[in-house]
């Protein structure tokens, strides 16, 4: 068994691959109702809290099988400068299992273990050997990355667009506050735009092969303030971030060449976005529970990493 940690900015996860199989235990931080996100400090104290539960959760499930190395996330992303304080739970409990374990760990990006989940999920885990284009969407990151296999890291990512300004799961997340929906929102939004019968005709503002999508949330409000059924206002907003994706997509498969493209992050799991984009452009999309924060692709890191020590 090869056991991962992964404490994001809203989910604690853990989780073990022997492999071929992976079982995961994860738990949505608390965010106060009506605020849109939380203090670093508040994340790092409900890492702490949770990772102790999901470890004995997460022993019971596997009895006494060993565990041969621990992967954690570290950072956001494996380049110069990229810190999160809510990462240093996870480092800290994964090096204290691994010393008492006497076994290696292996640290790596938030980033990396979102793209390995999501190729597990998606059946094409032997994309790590070739160039592909990754996109990571969710609450703090809309990218596309150019993935190259790489010695030491396992797979390198280098950014070739991404949103100038707020993020795909920040859209989706203030369009569900100001609609009083429960933060994180992008179940409840989705649920609630399917009850919309309006088709959107929508233009994405786009600045070279980079998106900008701060004009949603402007035209949200408008959408209140006018009255607008609700369910109307959040399909309005899935779809733009969905239409901006398509844009970069098209994008960067012009200035690339076309290649394998897969999709990773929370906003990644929306049906609509997954099945729009698949029809488009043959996209890959890991399920909902390995495309949201998780421990799964860092588990399977440090199973990698293993196998070239």
């Amino acid at each position: 068994m090869f056991a991962g940690i992964d404490t994001s900015n809203y989910t604690t996860s853990v989780a073990v691959f022997d492999g071929e199989h992976i079982i995961q235990n994860k738990k949505l931080l608390t965010v106060k109702k009506g605020e849109r996100g939380l203090r670093q400090s508040d994340a790092l104290f409900q890492h702490t809290v949770n990772l102790p539960v999901l470890i004995s959760k997460l022993k019971s499930e596997i009895g006494d099988a060993d565990i041969e190395a621990f992967g954690v996330s570290n950072r956001p992303r494996n380049i110069e400068g990229s810190y999160m304080p809510c990462f240093l739970a996870g480092e800290s409990a994964a090096e204290a299992a691994a010393a008492f374990c006497n076994a290696p760990l292996f640290k790596t990006s938030h980033q990396v273990g979102h793209i390995l989940a999501a190729l597990y999920s998606a059946g094409k885990p032997e994309l790590i050997n070739e160039p592909f284009i990754a996109f990571h969407v969710s609450g703090g990151t809309t990218e596309a990355v150019l993935v190259t296999p790489d010695d030491d890291e396992i797979i390198k990512a280098q950014i070739v667009s991404e949103s100038t300004d707020l993020k795909a799961g920040q859209a989706i997340d203030r369009t569900g506050v100001l609609l009083g929906l429960d933060f994180p929102c992008g179940p409840a939004l989705e649920k609630l735009s399917n009850e919309s019968n309006e088709n959107f005709k929508i233009k994405p503002t786009m600045l070279g092969v980079n998106c900008s999508l701060s004009g949603v949330e402007n035209k949200v409000k408008n959408m209140i303030s006018d009255n607008r059924p609700p369910c109307d206002v959040a399909k309005f907003a899935l779809c733009s971030v969905a239409e901006a994706l398509s844009a970069m997509a098209e994008a960067v498969i012009e200035k690339y060449g076309d290649m394998p493209i897969v999709f990773a992050g929370g906003v990644s799991g929306n049906k609509m976005i997954a099945d729009m984009l698949s029809d488009r452009y043959g996209a890959f999309f890991a399920k909902p529970e390995f495309s949201s924060d998780n421990a799964a692709g860092i588990a399977i890191y440090a199973y990698l990493k293993s196998l070239i020590q």
